[in-house]
């Protein structure tokens, strides 16, 4: 295990990692473990993905990402062809060579304690991101943007309802 301290995440995750000519081509894919018989290569999408789920699983997590990201995420869904709801919304992953780093971006709900849904969610997606992925996580770092009060109408909903 490489030690990661004073390093930037983007440090931390390229350790080891090969050079930025070599991953040109990979477009937003990185090899995570070698082989005698080839390579596996996981996507930073597939680990927002994994992210995102987990971290929505957490009690106390009313949304995921910044307000204004909601609202053009439900404007975008209204769109014929505009696509799903996005489950990657609120979630930045790095991933390297055999680490990745994760921001998350929350909304929690009123009266739940900040600090142990925070630790939920970590726990959840570190659990999550490490089992389906074999990638070590070296860093979960959640921000949260805004707290849902219990009268307060979801932007998504609001959104919807203008037409």
């Amino acid at each position: 295990m490489t030690e990661t301290t004073g390093l930037s995440r983007g440090q931390r995750t390229e350790q080891g990692d090969r050079s930025a000519e070599q991953r040109k081509g990979d477009q937003g894919r990185r090899t995570v473990a070698s082989g005698t018989r080839g390579r596996t290569t996981i996507a930073d999408g597939v680990v927002e993905k994994i992210a995102g789920l987990a971290a929505r699983d957490v009690f106390g997590v009313h949304a995921m990402g910044s307000g204004i990201a909601r609202t053009f995420g439900a404007m975008r869904e209204r769109v014929p062809g505009g696509g799903t709801k996005s489950v990657t919304r609120g979630v930045k992953a790095e991933v390297g060579e055999v680490q990745t780093a994760l921001d998350l971006e929350i909304v929690v709900d009123y009266g739940v304690a900040i600090s142990d849904v925070a630790r939920d969610v970590r726990e959840n997606v570190v659990g999550a991101v490490e089992r389906m992925t074999g990638l070590e996580v070296v860093e979960v770092n959640i921000a949260v943007s805004d707290v849902k009060l219990p009268d307060e109408e979801d932007e998504e909903e609001g959104e919807s309802r203008l037409q």
